[in-house]
């Protein structure tokens, strides 16, 4: 029996969640699958798979083992590409980035990765919490704000500006705050953060907004500032066509925060793999410039 046996299945699995999927994407059968991953659990002497009705999880051995495999195939098709003098990025690029960023930015940019090289597996995971890329077995998270896990390693991509806007109808109504305070007395629209960001005396403050209206969707929020209903902060690229219609006004400009990093970030290793590279390449050519336009790459 090969050393290699059950590896290609478990990771298989780590990155389709079930044996079936994990069947398919391998084109075996799934019968094939649960034979080898019962085989590798016999050769390791350790469970690596919780098992229910209804779904798979990997255990903690499971996962270690499973995030060591992707990374022995990866250098083991590279190695193979090189031998052949095939250079085009093969096997599987795993994504996870915010839900706001990565439809407007990172999605267009990966479709455009994606149809580059035909040989290459793309799956992009929107979510916005934080996300164990280790343990999970992502390639690459993209990610705002202060970073500081020490496992992954940081290549910054550029930033984006959150602007605090409203309907003019709204501001002719209640008033134009002039301080942070001010908007105590205001009807503030919520988004997924708990907290405003804002800039007064040189330094970085936030703000807890109150109000009537929370979702955590950014184009639903804008939609609730245009139709009248309060103040919002958002990332600027939502409001910046609306804003220079007139449809909204900027508030608060004397207290915007600073620009806010975005980030790659990847597992620290010896060798990063050209896959995840050649990407984060790729994003830090066009991201700033998508992000400047306030529009998506198509």
């Amino acid at each position: 029996m090969s050393d290699w046996a059950g590896l290609e299945e478990l990771v298989a699995i780590a990155e389709n969640g079930t044996f079936a999927a994990a069947a398919r994407k391998l084109r075996r059968s799934t019968s094939h699958v649960s034979r080898a991953i019962a085989a590798l659990e016999h050769r390791t002497g350790t469970a690596l798979l919780h098992r229910t009705t209804r779904q798979v999880a990997l255990t903690a051995a499971g996962r270690e083992l499973a995030e060591r495999g992707r990374r022995l195939i990866d250098e083991r098709d590279a190695a193979l590409a090189v031998a052949s003098g095939d250079l085009g990025l093969r096997g599987s690029l795993r994504i996870t980035c915010p839900t706001a960023l990565g439809q407007h930015f990172i999605a267009p940019l990966a479709l455009r990765h994606a149809m580059d090289n035909p040989s290459l597996d793309v799956t992009l995971d929107f979510s916005n919490r934080v996300v164990d890329i280790v343990a999970e077995g992502f390639d690459l998270a993209i990610r705002t704000g202060a970073q500081g896990d020490l496992r992954l390693a940081a290549h910054r991509l550029g930033g984006r500006n959150l602007v605090t806007c409203a309907a003019p109808s709204y501001l002719d109504r209640m008033g134009r705050p002039e301080t942070i305070e001010d908007l105590e007395h205001h009807d503030c629209l919520m988004g997924s953060s708990d907290h405003w960001q804002f800039r007064r005396d040189l330094a970085e403050t936030t703000y807890q907004p109150r109000g009537r209206w929370r979702c955590n969707n950014g184009p639903a929020v804008t939609s609730a500032a245009l139709a009248g209903l309060g103040i919002c902060q958002v990332p600027d690229f939502y409001a910046a066509q609306a804003i220079a219609s007139g449809l909204l006004e900027p508030v608060l400009e004397a207290f915007r925060a600073t620009e806010e990093p975005v980030w790659a970030l990847h597992p620290r290793r010896r060798l990063v793999p050209r896959k995840v590279a050649d990407f984060i390449a790729l994003l830090g050519r066009k991201l700033p410039e998508a992000m400047a336009r306030g529009a998506s790459l198509a």
